[in-house]
């Protein structure tokens, strides 16, 4: 055995502290969302376990030990000559500010359906099948929907498409727009809603997800101009369209080759496909240096790879494909036009066209 350097093993064992610490966060975290109690303290200022305890009618003690779990995670601020907790304004802007690019309540339910998953995903590892989405977990669809929307809030209308060459305009004059994988619905809705002279259909080949994107759409009002079917990216019914959407999905899909040669056929003469991806270097030593690059290599392994390699093909591209992969697979379909229109900390967005 090699000898073990006493500084190397000091600054992995500060490292290992911290990352379970944050798992460790998660139950807690998630119990402060779902009993509202960062809401509460946002609402209505700081407050001792008991002052917190009055407001919302729970335990007294519970409170105590979950609000000092939240200081000690960072997560709250904590007087300690006045034994009374709050939010900072920037710690609101990740558990209360559910239009805030940073809001993590999805996050944290994401990481939870992930250990839900887990001995699917393990016993896949053996037999070297795949795990179908929305079978590893209770509500993973769900989960990986609100973990995304802060991103589609705060980007979609703002900066990836006014960043496509020409889309803006046609998008206000009105078009028939295909938002493929389209999940729950949010990013659908989210178009939908700053374009109203267009016409938006998303397709996504798990129903649950659809049935959910109608109900959305009717709490919304806007089921008359947003339409949800259940299709697979290779079998969309309809065509015609001027502009395609892909939000977070081609890498999870079996076949991406062959979902991007049926896109193609769908889309009309000067049409546009946007490919949204998880941003990667196409060195996956650069990506495994990233913080961003750890959070999609570990849910690339329980998510992304056990979904594709449950469908045909089973090409498994990964959360962290990376530029060269994916335009490869947009060339080989017949798009001789791919540039990546904007980037930012977690997303790439390419433009595809033939």
């Amino acid at each position: 055995m090699a000898q073990v350097d006493g500084d190397r093993l000091n600054a992995l064992l500060g490292k290992m502290l911290g990352d379970l610490g944050g798992a460790y966060s998660v139950p807690t975290v998630r119990i402060g969302f779902r009993l509202g109690l960062f809401e509460t303290l946002h609402r209505e200022g700081a407050a001792s376990a008991g002052e917190l305890a009055q407001r919302t009618g729970l335990s007294e003690r519970y409170l105590r030990e979950w609000a000092l779990a939240q200081a000690a995670n960072g997560y709250l601020a904590y007087e300690e000559s006045s034994d009374r907790f709050s939010l900072t304004p920037e710690q609101a802007m990740f558990f209360v500010v559910k239009e805030s690019p940073f809001y993590l309540e999805g996050a944290f339910d994401l990481v939870a359906a992930m250990i839900e998953g887990e001995a699917k995903v393990e016993a896949a590892f053996r037999n070297g099948g795949g795990v179908a989405w929305g079978d590893s977990a209770g509500c993973l669809f769900c989960a990986v929907g609100a973990f995304f929307r802060p991103s589609y809030v705060n980007n979609i209308v703002q900066s990836w498409l006014p960043a496509l060459d020409g889309v803006l305009p046609r998008l206000q004059a009105g078009i028939h727009v295909a938002d493929v994988g389209c999940g729950v619905g949010f990013s659908t809705l989210l178009m939908a809603k700053a374009f109203p002279n267009s016409r938006f259909t998303g397709y996504d080949f798990h129903a649950p997800s659809i049935e959910q994107a109608n109900v959305h759409a009717r709490s919304h009002g806007l089921a008359e101009r947003v339409r949800f079917e259940t299709a697979a990216a290779k079998a969309l019914p309809d065509e015609g369209f001027e502009l395609v959407t892909m939000f977070d999905c081609l890498h999870d899909m079996g076949d991406p080759r062959g979902a991007a040669a049926h896109i193609r056929s769908r889309l009309r003469p000067g049409g546009t496909w946007m490919i949204v991806e998880p941003i990667a270097s196409d060195q996956p030593g650069r990506n495994v240096a990233s913080p961003v690059g750890r959070l999609y290599y570990n849910a690339s392994t329980m998510i992304c790879v056990p979904t594709s390699l449950s469908q045909e093909v089973g090409e498994a591209l990964g959360a962290q494909a990376g530029e060269a992969r994916l335009r490869d697979c947009l060339n080989g379909a017949g798009f001789a036009h791919v540039r990546r229109a904007t980037e930012g900390p977690f997303n790439m967005v390419l433009e595809a066209r033939p």
